[in-house]
């Protein structure tokens, strides 16, 4: 590890002295550049160069390329071309960045902790070279990245990906990032065949072992950096409900794939419910919520999706039974046997019949009016599943948000063409507008980007000791509730990517005042000031390339 990192102290070094150089006065730089190079027209060069590339794992390559030679053209670009580059360094084209990263590796970038390091994983996260700047991590063991399995330490570019987006999305400081893999091992025989895989050859720990680490890397990382927020990122779903429960009220940490995608999906869902409660009448607590995915994300969806109904005035047990489960064996109840601890909390008490696992009964039976895809199943809403929903509702809700596209539930094409254009729809990847009997009709797409930028702002600035519930349903209502009037007026369930900015800064304020008044916040001076002068604050706070 010692080693690696002379090697990339080097390399950084270097790049670091020429941008040095070249960032001097006009006078001093003669030589170092061409003789017309100017910043704007260099900005012009690197989109050329980017659109230039015909593959997207090409331009991906391109992207981590300009970012580690010109950190600031990268931002600075990210943030102009927002829903250009998003699509590139996150979700769906960081999906084959994964498959490939042992393959495509260039240079080091994040720290990797393995379980080889156990007892000394202090020494190891010292050699980050930047511990006083530190202030966010994402952290992934690579046993659940996105709809692709156990990656290993190939899911590195999750972590790098995800610390990209809060660069750009919140102006968070690039040296205040960390991105950490930790290699427990894989158990893909594919990657542990692969002489070019680059992480340990052995399979997984037992989970006694993996808790002993665990327990000394959280304990570590708390020592080694102390004002550190930690994201955990695409671990299993048993683990990563464990350890959200384990760690979550002893540090400033939270689960994206559970309580992120929760947030924003929330989020759209509110905005989804008003304007079907508008087209068929329907109050909006007698919506009801079927989940095909009953996985970390389906259930932190699911739980997140509870605050719709306790807002609208039912209490935690009703909220609790508008909301059934799908699994593997379909629809989840308690007589059906042995359950998962995280499936109970969902697991339905009126159903004592046979196992219904097709899902068009299930829909029969339920007859909801939203359906959730968090599976990973690829065309599992057919245009059966569709059609039933649109004849049920006047405006069928259709989420089908596993990532990346090629393991979505449905397209947006086919969610349009079989409601008849009826659908309000959202995604978890990117999908094109369609043009649908002479009228633009938009994908929303809920990208965890929305929430967690400006969520860990927020705990960064008010220097959180924990992320509790309600900092993140601040978070979700007020991304709800950042629609402009055009965007309310074209049925958008999410605002546009351009505006992430605006919308994280306003997060990172009601997490600040959700954190105050849980009072998990450390930082005094922050309560003094009133909403206008918070704002302002966080605005000045924002880094900009």
């Amino acid at each position: 590890m010692t080693i690696a990192w002379n090697i990339s102290t080097a390399v950084l070094n270097g790049v670091h002295a020429l941008k040095a150089a070249t960032s001097q006065a006009p006078k001093d730089r003669k030589g170092l550049l061409p003789p017309a190079f100017d910043a704007t027209s260099h900005s012009h060069r690197c989109l050329a160069q980017l659109r230039s590339k015909d593959k997207p794992i090409e331009k991906y390559i391109y992207l981590s390329s300009l970012k580690n030679n010109d950190q600031d053209m990268f931002y600075k670009l990210c943030v102009g071309y927002m829903s250009e580059f998003t699509p590139i360094i996150y979700t769906p084209t960081v999906g084959d960045a994964c498959l490939q990263f042992s393959h495509i590796y260039r240079r080091p970038e994040g720290l990797f902790v393995s379980i080889k390091d156990k007892g000394r994983i202090g020494e190891v996260l010292r050699n980050w070279p930047r511990i006083d700047a530190a202030r966010i991590s994402v952290v992934t063991d690579g046993s659940r990245i996105l709809g692709l399995g156990d990656l290993g330490v190939n899911g590195m570019p999750i972590s790098v990906g995800k610390l990209s987006l809060y660069v750009a999305g919140a102006g968070i400081r690039p040296e205040s990032t960390v991105p950490i893999c930790l290699d427990l091992g894989t158990n893909n025989q594919q990657f542990l065949d692969d002489p070019l895989y680059l992480g340990l050859r052995q399979t997984r720990v037992p989970t006694e072992e993996m808790d002993e680490f665990m327990d000394e890397f959280m304990r570590e990382v708390s020592a080694v950096f102390p004002k550190l927020m930690v994201q955990f990122e695409d671990f299993s779903t048993d683990n990563a409900f464990r350890y959200l429960a384990r760690y979550r009220d002893k540090y400033p940490v939270f689960n994206d794939d559970i309580q992120g995608t929760g947030a924003v999906v929330l989020s759209g869902f509110i905005n989804a419910a008003r304007l079907s409660s508008a087209a068929s009448g329907r109050p909006l607590a007698d919506h009801r919520v079927v989940f095909f995915g009953a996985g970390s994300a389906g259930v932190g969806v699911a739980q997140q999706l509870t605050s719709f109904f306790t807002i609208n005035g039912l209490s935690e047990q009703e909220a609790r039974e508008r909301i059934y489960l799908v699994d593997s064996q379909g629809l989840v109840y308690d007589k059906r046997g042995r359950l998962p601890e995280h499936k109970k909390y969902f697991s339905r008490k009126d159903y004592d019949g046979p196992p219904m696992k097709s899902l068009l009964d299930i829909i029969d039976y339920v007859k909801p009016t939203a359906l959730m895809g968090l599976s990973t199943i690829t065309d599992a809403f057919t245009p059966e599943v569709i059609r039933r929903m649109s004849e049920l509702n006047a405006r069928p809700i259709i989420f089908p948000l596993s990532n990346p596209v090629r393991l979505s539930e449905c397209s947006f094409e086919n969610a349009v063409a079989y409601s008849d254009g009826k659908v309000l729809f959202a995604s978890g990847s990117p999908f094109d507008p369609i043009d649908f009997h002479g009228r633009t009709l938009y994908p929303g797409q809920g990208n965890n980007m929305y929430i967690f930028p400006g969520l860990g702002f927020g705990c960064i600035l008010a220097r959180v000791a924990h992320v509790t519930n309600s900092m993140v349903e601040a978070s979700s209502l007020g991304l709800a509730n950042s629609l402009t009037e055009d965007e309310r007026e074209q049925d958008l369930l999410y605002p546009r990517i351009e505006r992430i900015r605006e919308i994280s800064a306003a997060n990172a304020v009601a997490v600040i005042r959700a954190a105050q008044k849980a009072g998990v916040d450390h930082s005094a001076k922050l309560r003094k000031l009133s909403d206008d002068e918070l704002a302002s604050f966080v605005g000045r706070s924002m880094w900009s390339p």
